[in-house]
């Protein structure tokens, strides 16, 4: 009989844990012909996170659990999940009840169909602010136009992916890791559904502006070099100003001559050409930022506790 896991990374949902459970075990108790595990990967909570799902764990012995030894984000949880769950395929989902279970035996039914990663594109954003959801919208579309490879809007790490999709996410060991455009860069047979996004009940999301812009700068320093090129075309757009600028003062000059003017030009053209350069290097320094915490080669995540792994 095949296995199916289910991968919940979880960072201060102590008051989520027990609802959610409640509801993927009703899911799961409609969908009998296959094995179960319920892998809670908690990342580095200071709330009652852990201990609320040690008590599931006595109870059921399909719930198992990686503790982190601190938080290393989202992104680098899912990973632990990835190298520990043991099932045919596995459906990521949050724990804050935003994502409905009852969605699963859809994504099992595509699977069954052949389909290696059923993702779930939301047709609404639930309870979000009109600047996040622009905000949102406007960062997707810089990206599909910068990057290499398709980045699905709407669409975050609700999904099922199966066995093959999981071995490939394995080797993917990057340290500055965008998991949303890894599921599109290792390709594999996909196939939408769609469902309306619930509204976080309790609790407050750990996403703030700050870690928001974050992810969305190592999405695009993660699989586009586009930035280099625009600071490039910049550059050289800049630098053709300037130097035809500078044919037109001295042809000026030698015709007409030049009383001792142009201070508030010289002030002006000084300061773009700096701020020009400083955007460059900027561009520039968060490539290189990248590189070094890449060569550094340390554990994407340490794991402090864990049981039923």
């Amino acid at each position: 009989m095949k296995k199916i896991s289910i991968l919940i990374p979880c960072h201060n949902e102590q008051d989520n844990i027990e609802r959610l459970y409640e509801q993927l075990t009703d899911s799961i108790s409609s969908i009998d012909r296959y094995l179960w595990e319920i892998v809670f990967v908690e990342d580095g909570s200071y709330d009652d996170t852990l201990s609320r799902i040690k008590q599931l764990r006595e109870r059921d012995e399909r719930v198992c659990f990686i503790s982190l030894s601190r938080n290393f984000g989202k992104e680098n949880a899912m990973l632990a999940g990835f190298d520990h769950i043991t099932g045919d395929c596995v459906i990521i989902m949050d724990a804050d009840l935003q994502h409905p279970p009852q969605l699963m035996a859809e994504m099992i039914g595509e699977w069954e169909s052949g389909y290696d990663d059923v993702y779930a594109e939301r047709l609404n954003r639930g309870k979000e602010s009109w600047l996040r959801r622009k905000l949102s919208m406007l960062y997707y579309r810089l990206l599909q136009r910068m990057a290499k490879v398709d980045v699905l809007p709407n669409v975050g790490d609700f999904r099922l992916l199966d066995r093959k999709c999981i071995d490939s996410m394995k080797k993917l060991r990057e340290t500055q890791r965008y998991t949303k455009g890894l599921y599109c860069w290792i390709g594999f047979k996909k196939k939408k559904i769609s469902f309306q996004q619930a509204d976080r009940e309790k609790g407050r999301s750990s996403f703030t502006y700050h870690r928001l812009f974050n992810l969305a700068v190592e999405g695009i320093t993660s699989y586009t070099t586009a930035p280099l090129r625009i600071s490039t075309v910049i550059g050289i757009l800049v630098s053709f100003v300037a130097f035809i600028y500078m044919c037109y003062v001295l042809v000026k000059t030698i015709l007409y001559g030049e009383p001792v003017q142009g201070y508030p030009t010289l002030v002006i053209l000084i300061l773009f050409l700096g701020g020009v350069q400083l955007l460059s290097l900027g561009i520039i320094g968060e490539y290189l930022g990248r590189i070094f915490h890449e060569t550094k080669n340390r554990p994407v995540y340490l794991i402090s506790e864990r049981e039923g792994i």
